[in-house]
């Protein structure tokens, strides 16, 4: 969806942040002009992997269709989410993403650990095909729109 917010497949895949070399302060989404903490005079930015795993530090579900550029298509029933903030440890800071399609803010608690994998944004906004057969979520254009899910460590894909 975003040019160069992540990157591989599989266990590979990792979110893609920033590091600036004068602080050493991180940042998702990344930062390629300056560095944005405010105690720093500035530093070259180098694009560096974040952490795969990390742990909830926080969850609620999406109840609501949100407004665009959200890919959804409004003819189908809307199908609630749960959204995930989690705490990456070595980068001092929180991401927040969706879970995998099939867990939900019941299969979840803070504290427990998970881990980043890729997934499709389709038309409803869970994962899957978009209603209509097609896993683009465009009605079959041909595009698929690729973001990261959080899944609970233990869980198959």
């Amino acid at each position: 969806m975003v040019a160069d917010w992540f990157a591989g497949e599989g266990e590979n895949f990792r979110l893609l942040g920033t590091r600036c070399s004068a602080c050493a302060s991180v940042f998702f989404p990344r930062e390629d002009g300056f560095c944005r903490n405010p105690g720093c005079s500035g530093g070259d930015l180098e694009e560096v992997p974040l952490s795969p795993r990390g742990r909830i530090w926080s969850y609620t579900d999406s109840r609501y269709r949100p407004p665009a550029p959200y890919v959804s298509d409004p003819e189908l029933p809307w199908q609630p989410y749960a959204l995930i903030a989690v705490e990456l440890e070595a980068e001092r800071m929180v991401v927040l993403g969706q879970s995998v399609p099939g867990v939900t803010v019941a299969d979840l608690e803070v504290g427990m650990e998970v881990e980043v994998v890729p997934g499709v944004l389709d038309g409803r906004g869970a994962g899957g095909d978009d209603g209509e057969g097609y896993e683009d979520g465009g009605g079959g254009s041909g595009t698929t729109w690729t973001t990261w899910h959080w899944r609970p460590v233990g869980v198959g894909a």
